[in-house]
């Protein structure tokens, strides 16, 4: 659930642009309203989180999810398709940090990188099929794909009644939890982590996601469902290379996993508007996706490595609001560049984030 709120509808952007008639900066706001109550509600949910159990968020929040987003099927107006998406992002803002949480709290070691590993190839199986299943039932009607948010509503009854989650021991105030999650927070590392989860969703939501499909309608008038099917290459390479991260932590230290993939992510978003066939964008999307599978697991390992157990869930969803953050202004920034220099410079100027974020790995991450 925590990535169907954004892939399963960005096949469809092309056809919700031309029915509602709105332009490619309009489309990109149903990211943005959706991703936005993340940045400011999720390092709360991750205090209430540390303070009350990780339950007692975790299941109205996937409630609110299924619901508000289910609500976005039944309505034929951009505006109230907007107030929907918040609403329905109010609900996400807990997911992608309580499941790094939970697994924080069940595994320890080399057991818990394998796990980060497992859990983010679940998340781009996920991101893999959203986007064939979102572009298939976007062939029917743009509406379509907000019915899949319904799911969440039988998931959020099987995790109150199957996961097994205790309360955290926290005889902490307030004050004294507060004071010891900042000064955690302080650490270097901690902060180049922050700063790389930001640039890696400025990269996947702004380049990638939001105006990929656009690209391959535009230049090989590509169907919602072929758009689909590609942007599915990369999640699936995604959970491919994810699902040996703890064979590779094993033998490479996590810094030199995530070098490897964001000068990955940089080769990928040169390439992409520079293929010339269809089938050939595959090259490009499996070089994002190795990136992707690098990269993703790794930061959590780490970030949760250096995490008290105590303040696990602030972390996370410090890290979570960071995430959201980069979701929301990625495509606002890759909006005002496609403004000034097209669709390419979109991809060249994700392409220079990742080299960006290459560099500061250097100086900030040990």
């Amino acid at each position: 659930m925590a990535v169907l709120g954004v892939a399963s509808i960005t096949p469809a952007f092309p056809k919700i642009e031309k029915v509602l008639n709105i332009s490619e900066q309009q489309v990109g706001l149903l990211i943005t309203v959706f991703t936005l109550p993340g940045v400011i509600l999720t390092p709360i949910l991750g205090v209430l989180a540390d303070r009350f159990g990780r339950k007692q968020i975790l299941i109205p929040s996937l409630l609110l999810f299924g619901i508000a987003g289910t609500a976005c099927f039944f309505t034929r107006h951009f505006d109230m398709l907007l107030v929907f998406r918040l609403f329905q992002g109010i609900g996400a803002a807990s997911l992608g940090s309580l499941n790094v949480t939970l697994i924080g709290d069940f595994f320890e070691g080399r057991e818990r990188a394998a796990a980060m590993g497992y859990n983010a190839s679940v998340l781009s199986i996920g991101t893999a099929s959203y986007p064939a299943i979102g572009g298939a039932l976007a062939t029917i009607g743009w509406y379509f794909p907000f019915l899949l948010p319904a799911l969440s509503v039988p998931i959020a009854l099987i995790a109150l009644f199957s996961l097994k989650s205790s309360k955290p021991v926290n005889n902490q105030s307030l004050k004294e939890y507060l004071i010891k999650a900042w000064d955690s927070i302080k650490d270097k590392r901690v902060i180049g982590i922050f700063i790389a989860s930001i640039f890696t969703f400025i990269i996947l939501y702004g380049s990638y996601l939001t105006f990929l499909p656009f690209l391959l309608d535009s230049d090989f008038s590509a169907s919602p469902l072929i758009i689909g099917l590609l942007m599915s290459v990369m999640s699936l390479t995604t959970a491919i290379t994810s699902s040996q991260l703890g064979r590779l932590s094993g033998k490479y230290s996590h810094r030199i996993l995530l070098k490897v993939a964001f000068i990955t992510y940089a080769l990928a978003l040169i390439i992409i508007p520079l293929t010339p066939q269809l089938w050939l964008m595959i090259i490009p999307l499996i070089f994002f996706g190795i990136g992707h599978g690098l990269n993703i697991p790794s930061l959590q390992t780490m970030l949760t490595n250096l995490a008290p157990v105590e303040n696990r869930a602030a972390f996370m969803s410090l890290n979570g609001m960071v995430l959201r953050l980069g979701q929301t202004i990625g495509p606002l920034i890759m909006g005002l560049v496609f403004g000034f220099s097209g669709i390419v410079g979109v991809f060249y100027a994700g392409a220079a984030f990742a080299l960006l974020m290459f560099v500061l790995i250097l100086i900030m991450i040990r």
